[in-house]
């Protein structure tokens, strides 16, 4: 609980372009909890880091990922959003809590050993301890609530035990967060392979629709789409590629199964195709255009990262005096 409201944190990391299924499953549902919640959405970039980085491709890509949380609709003065790496308490705190993880608990990390089989080449001590910052992101703001995607409910469970365990300890110093519960995020799927997400990381062009694509190439990669040769539009699990395109098409009409399958009763895959790849696009043109002027105009872009910057490590260095105090490191003289 912070300033009387309950408290909720989330980020996404500054690699990759931003798709369909991140603003379907996440971003969109973000811009509903302002009125409710006290919010703080990072830049999450310290992540990014476990792999290896174009220094100047990563700061292109956090700065473009912050400025494309506004132009999807969350406001900078209701919402804090800003860059982790600006926020040093983050790095502080997670070296804390390193300390009162187990290495037994980490191992069990299932994203671990994901990225640990696709770089092989580079598994760092950044993946292994990826969860430890993690909870530190979360705790830090004493978050009540936390959003979470499937693939993200294990390192809310660690790091609502490493919570715990400190807080056995050291008595109420951290709120157990919960994870999010209410209306789920449309789980969008790859155009190419619909038996897994759609992800930032793949290899197919074809796969994913990113948020800055132009009509034309949203329509161009919903024609590709993989379905299956019956041409029926029946929601199905035994027809993912065509349940994953009503899916995007219910998602972004707001209509449902039903009347999805009844509107394209007497149609063809193509024609249901073009309608989703339409509807898509013209959801995604109001936060293009916006995104294009937020771009342009640098000094407002600057005062938002100075001034949320600000306001996240002021509450995140209040979570961190509370912990250097209980631990029993000596205070800062003023």
């Amino acid at each position: 609980m912070l300033d009387g409201k309950k408290s909720l944190f989330s980020g996404m990391q500054a690699t990759g372009t931003l798709h369909l299924g991140n603003y379907l499953g996440a971003l969109k549902n973000w811009v509903t909890f302002e009125e409710e919640y006290q919010c703080f959405y990072s830049v999450v970039d310290m992540h990014s880091i476990t792999v290896r980085q174009n220094p100047a491709e990563l700061r292109k890509k956090a700065r473009a990922l912050l400025t494309l949380y506004i132009a999807a609709g969350l406001n900078p003065e209701k919402n804090c959003i800003y860059y982790q790496s600006h926020v040093s308490a983050h790095a502080e705190l997670s070296w804390v809590l390193s300390c009162f993880t187990y290495m037994g608990e980490l191992n069990r990390m299932t994203q671990y050993k994901d990225k640990a089989a696709k770089h092989a080449d580079n598994i760092n001590a950044g993946l292994f301890t990826y969860p430890v910052l993690m909870a530190a992101d979360i705790l830090l703001f004493q978050s009540d609530v936390v959003p979470v995607g499937s693939d993200q409910k294990q390192h809310l469970e660690i790091t609502r035990d490493i919570a715990t365990r400190f807080n056995n300890i050291y008595g109420d110093v951290f709120t157990i967060p919960e994870p999010y519960i209410g209306k789920a995020g449309a789980r969008i799927m790859s155009l190419q392979e619909p038996t897994k997400k759609m992800s930032k990381s793949d290899e197919n062009p074809n796969a994913s629709i990113n948020l800055m694509d132009d009509p034309d190439t949203i329509i161009r990669k919903f024609k590709r789409a993989v379905t299956d040769s019956d041409n029926e539009i029946r929601y199905s699990e035994d027809k993912p590629g065509i349940s994953n395109l009503i899916d995007i098409y219910v998602a972004v009409t707001g209509k449902t199964i039903e009347e999805t399958e009844k509107e394209f009763a007497s149609s063809g895959y193509g024609d249901f195709k073009m309608a989703v790849g339409e509807s898509v696009s013209s959801m995604l043109k109001p936060i293009q255009d916006r995104y294009a002027e937020l771009a342009k105009d640098k000094a407002y872009i600057d005062k938002v990262i100075k001034e949320n910057g600000e306001k996240a490590a002021y509450y995140a260095n209040k979570t961190l005096r509370k912990v250097y105090k209980k631990i029993g490191f000596p205070q800062k003289i003023r």
